[in-house]
């Protein structure tokens, strides 16, 4: 089951994949393994990088975030966290979770309770690991991938997906943006499977200084525009902005996107809100 929102996981982690419609299996560059076959192979990962790519965030992070959609001023509430450090079948891993629940008057129309899971590798901020719990519309259904690239042996219990060096999932991908020093890099282009399709997302700085309003007050951040162009053109590109507030942790404060089905915000709310 694709997820019938997919705003959510976007949303998520770059607020919007969202809402478009499935396009044609990944074919040639998309191979998923049974868990059986998977089994056989419990080769040691491939070489890593020694040390770990420095990042902004840390365990035990927690942002909570009030996302409006067309004329709902209150249509979801979405939890993305830093749950643990560990290591994953001999990979030094974070550990990222994105929890999103539709609130009322929309959650009459689409109930939707998701949780997504991704395993990122600490050295190269790679996807290791993607799971999903979905509930939605009263249809359950959970996953998990192992992502592998060309030639990579199995190294845990699969199934395994194969996928392009570099590749990211969706909740991963948004801690990969925080970790991009956007003062001093101008682009950033990565590989994205939600577990479906596959993406090639391009980041690109806008403005470093930008003034954002959120309910926590106003401040400066860096305004970074982003566009999905899928594996196949039988949909568009999804554009959207992300703001990064210029302090330590470059913290997501705020996302927007105008999509055909309307526009859709995402805003950090303040602690304890």
């Amino acid at each position: 089951m694709k997820p019938t929102h997919n705003v959510a996981v976007w949303l998520i982690s770059l607020l919007l994949l969202a809402a478009c419609a499935r396009v044609l299996p990944l074919a040639a560059q998309q191979r998923v393994v049974s868990k059986k076959a998977a089994a056989k192979g419990s080769a040691a990962p491939v070489e890593q990088i020694p040390r770990e790519t420095a990042v902004p965030f840390r365990v035990g992070e927690t942002l909570n975030y009030h996302v409006s959609w067309a004329s709902f001023e209150t249509a979801a509430s979405l939890q993305v966290s830093v749950a643990e450090r560990r290591s994953l079948f001999g990979w030094a891993t974070w550990h990222f979770r994105a929890a999103l629940h539709t609130q009322s008057p929309v959650r009459s129309l689409f109930s939707i309770d998701d949780e997504f899971d991704s395993y990122t590798d600490a050295m190269v901020l790679e996807t290791r690991r993607y799971e999903t719990y979905q509930n939605e519309l009263g249809r359950k259904e959970s996953r998990a991938l192992d992502f592998l690239t060309t030639g990579q042996k199995p190294w845990g219990p699969g199934p395994d997906v194969i996928v392009l060096p570099g590749t990211r999932d969706p909740v991963g991908t948004l801690y990969a943006l925080r970790s991009v020093d956007w003062q001093r890099t101008p682009e950033f282009h990565v590989p994205v499977y939600d577990g479906y399709d596959l993406y090639q997302l391009s980041a690109r700085l806008d403005a470093k200084n930008d003034t954002v309003s959120t309910a926590g007050g106003t401040l400066s951040a860096t305004r970074v525009s982003v566009k999905l162009t899928p594996s196949t053109r039988q949909v568009a590109d999804i554009n959207f902005e992300v703001w990064l507030a210029n302090d330590p942790a470059r913290t997501p404060v705020q996302f927007q996107a105008r999509l055909p089905f309307g526009s859709i915000r995402a805003e950090l709310q303040p602690e304890g809100k």
